[in-house]
């Protein structure tokens, strides 16, 4: 099986959680810019944060079926699994919104974004284990240094608002957790040009030895 039906079914689920979202957001009350910021300026922020999740994963997973050529059942299984997980962003989104980001819900949307980075990573296995030992995808990942050191933002984000993070007064843990949600989406928001390398790398013709695309062999027809 081909990747584009793969592909554009996850392009329309992630498209249908970017409208779930945007949709949870409440009109302001009044019409200066006091009422947006009442009614929904934590919603906002909420909202940018999460769609610029989703837009990294969407953006990443763009990059990764390019460098495959077949989609087995374990890849489709993988894949599904990835979308569940974000399919849960909007009610972890707006759980945390509407209680003003308390304890619990921090941290059930800091374990949302554990199981997608770990989805995302089982996906990425899967579809290297059919590719042989020569994947170009493992090739062009190298050693995945963020996407090893991810989860560990995000788990210390959980402990961090499970020890700090109740209370009605000053809360460090839930600022500490969300500096670690924020932390990730910055890195990985960064451009990485590994992938898009290799995909040139992939596109590039056969020359011939004169330099000369065409004849493998180096020879030209001469007239």
């Amino acid at each position: 099986m081909r990747t584009s039906r793969l592909e554009a079914f996850s392009d329309g689920v992630l498209a249908i959680i970017i409208t779930i979202m945007v949709l949870e957001l409440h009109a302001p009350d009044g019409k200066d810019l006091g009422a947006l910021l009442h009614t929904a300026g934590i919603g906002l922020l909420s909202y940018l944060l999460s769609f610029v999740y989703v837009g990294i994963y969407w953006a990443n997973h763009h990059h990764m079926f390019q460098l495959t050529r077949l989609v087995t059942g374990g890849v489709l299984w993988a894949n599904l699994a990835l979308l569940f997980c974000l399919s849960l962003f909007p009610f972890t989104t707006q759980w945390v919104d509407a209680t003003l980001w308390a304890r619990t819900p921090v941290v059930v949307y800091g374990l949302n974004l554990l199981a997608a980075a770990i989805a995302y990573y089982i996906l990425q296995t899967v579809i290297i284990r059919t590719q042989g030992k020569d994947s170009p995808l493992r090739t062009a990942i190298g050693r995945d240094l963020k996407g090893k050191v991810s989860p560990a933002f995000y788990i210390v984000g959980c402990v961090a608002a499970l020890v700090g993070g109740g209370g009605t007064g000053a809360r460090p843990g839930m600022w500490v957790a969300v500096a670690c949600y924020v932390a990730v989406a910055a890195m990985w928001v960064i451009p990485d040009r590994r992938i898009e390398t290799a995909i040139a790398v992939e596109l590039v013709p056969e020359h011939d030895q004169s330099g000369e695309p065409g004849d493998p062999s180096g020879e030209r027809e001469h007239s």
